[in-house]
């Protein structure tokens, strides 16, 4: 399934700490993690490291999809 760069990287800055980029992308194991680990304050600040890790993936082109596929703008 052919996902948007651009709604990943919207995704990930307003929800990014909660992990909603990556469900959306198809990385649902890890997407989940996050939501689960970012429902704590300390969780919250690992995530949003993570967050900020992906967000400049994106930005970059270097994020894949689930199945490992670039994504398009």
């Amino acid at each position: 399934m052919n996902k948007k760069r651009a709604i990943a990287f919207v995704l990930s800055t307003f929800f990014g700490a909660f992990g909603i980029h990556r469900i959306y992308v198809g990385k649902t194991g890890s997407g989940v993690a996050m939501l689960l680990i970012g429902l704590t304050f300390v969780g919250l600040i690992v995530t949003s490291i993570w967050n900020l890790v992906d967000w400049i993936m994106l930005i970059t082109g270097d994020f894949t999809d689930g199945e490992g596929n670039k994504m398009d703008w």
